[in-house]
């Protein structure tokens, strides 16, 4: 069986673009790949540094945000990435295998430095990333790596640091394939392109109906129709975006549609139906949650899963010394 590797940032609750992104494509490939799934503590440092109480509330809200959305703690590893010092290691073997300058025009890189307003004062952690997230994926042989698309080049990252490494050391690491998801990015309520806690525009796995409804209901939509009887747009507005991404009745779908290109029908009604959709998808992960929603639990699961994967890691890095000829004292 073949291994999948991927997993989360401990910087807060999962939302519905985590679904779409990579969530969806993990709950429907546990049966047939072995799965791991990271708790990324160390990479939420990268830019948490300063704030670690965050990082540390968030590691078993996201373990639990995994399990309520469909993952089987049976089927599934967890692992905490802080708790396996091997990736530590393999990061400073590859880090030697990639230039400053290559790394700095990754661009998924350079986007998210812009976006936290990083220039000259970068932590060095945060702009090698690529390289620890290499590093996560290669020591654990992952074969396949289920991402956004805004993570793609990360895994090309992985790829090419992979190739080289085999290049000069012999045949020794898993080159992975990334998976994309479909769908694509999933907007923010408010139309931005990032959704996020911080822009207060995400929707939480974890949501009540009560806040659920909240932000359904004050979602953008078609600035420009200012009476329901307007003609409307369909493309690229949010309340359609999330329809098509989690309303299953597609008749109901078009029909809304049609009619809000007609003006015929208020984004009262479009909304009320979006979020109906909603509750429906929501409840089996409500009902998961309540579940599992118990402190020792969720710690025997990742303790669990952590052991499994020291002891991947330890196989894979005693393979990666004997290739690289570094003596066993």
């Amino acid at each position: 069986m073949q291994r999948i590797l991927t997993g989360d940032r401990p910087t807060g609750p999962l939302h519905l673009g985590h679904w779409v992104g990579s969530l969806s494509q993990r709950v429907e490939l546990q049966n047939d790949y072995d799965t791991y799934i990271l708790i990324a503590d160390v990479q939420a440092l990268t830019d948490n540094f300063d704030n670690p109480d965050k990082v540390r509330t968030n590691v078993l809200q996201v373990l639990l945000d995994n399990i309520a959305a469909g993952l089987d703690p049976e089927k599934v590893t967890f692992i905490l990435q802080s708790a396996v010092p091997q990736t530590a290691e393999l990061t400073v073997f590859l880090a030697n295998l990639i230039s400053v300058n290559k790394l700095g025009h990754n661009p998924t890189v350079k986007t998210e430095m812009q976006q936290k307003g990083m220039d000259e004062s970068v932590p060095l952690g945060f702009f090698m990333y690529p390289v620890s997230q290499a590093a996560d994926i290669s020591v654990y042989d992952a074969n396949l790596v289920p991402v956004g698309e805004d993570q793609v080049p990360h895994i090309e990252v992985t790829r090419q640091l992979v190739r080289k490494f085999n290049g000069i050391y012999g045949d020794t690491l898993v080159e992975p394939e990334a998976k994309v998801s479909q769908f694509g990015r999933l907007v923010g309520t408010d139309n931005n392109a990032k959704m996020s806690k911080s822009l207060n525009n995400a929707i939480y796995l974890s949501e009540s109906s009560e806040d659920l409804k909240q932000k359904i209901m004050s979602m953008y939509t078609d600035p420009s129709r200012i009476r329901a009887t307007d003609p409307g747009t369909v493309e690229g507005n949010p309340v359609f975006i999330y329809h098509d991404a989690f309303n299953p009745d597609t008749d109901e779908v078009n029909d809304l549609k049609e009619r809000y290109r007609k003006g015929t029908v208020g984004d009262v009604e479009v909304k009320q139906k979006l979020l109906a959709a909603l509750e429906t998808f929501l409840a089996p992960i409500r009902e998961r949650r309540s579940k599992y929603d118990n402190e020792d639990t969720l710690m025997q699961i990742l303790r669990a899963g952590t052991e499994k994967g020291r002891n991947t890691a330890a196989d894979v890095i005693g393979r990666v010394k004997d290739a690289m000829k570094i003596v066993r004292v």
